[in-house]
């Protein structure tokens, strides 16, 4: 398991993920775009949202760095980017049942954002701001998300 450091941005993560890998010798850096993965043509996404950044990750000395752009459409869900409220703690494992439990204990007294659940990019992906404020995103396949869209895209 990994507690990494994840920022959203608005509509800039392109930008930063050029500036961090630059700034810390990144030693390997992988973006997707959401119009890298298929659309559900039920919920087409606006056009100027298809090339933003819907995941990412920054390989650095022995750390990582993951971030993405808050889509306009999701603001309902996560709130208004505001400068302060862009980093987030992303628990990525692939122990499902571990996960699940985090999250129950973390959501306590929280807001449940996104419950646990199988989308495109996990299979189990969930997200909360527990009762401290702190922002949480549960992954149990980000590495593998990556890897599989940029290998399709080659």
């Amino acid at each position: 398991m990994a507690a990494i450091a994840y920022l959203n941005l608005d509509g800039t993560a392109a930008q930063a993920i050029e500036f961090y890998a630059e700034a810390l010798k990144a030693t390997e850096v992988k973006a997707v775009k959401f119009g890298d993965i298929p659309q559900n043509p039920e919920y087409p996404m606006p056009d100027n949202e298809l090339s933003m950044i819907m995941e990412s990750s920054i390989e650095f000395a022995g750390g990582k760095l993951m971030m993405s752009d808050v889509l306009p459409s999701m603001k309902a869900v996560t709130g208004e980017w505001v400068q302060g409220n862009s980093m987030l703690i992303s628990l990525v494992m692939d122990d499902k049942e571990m996960l699940r439990q985090y999250f129950e204990n973390l959501s306590a007294g929280g807001i449940v954002t996104m419950p646990l659940s199988d989308v495109p990019w996990s299979s189990c992906f969930g997200m909360l701001i527990d009762k401290f404020g702190v922002h949480w995103k549960f992954n149990s396949d980000a590495d593998q998300f990556l890897d599989q869209v940029l290998a399709n895209k080659k």
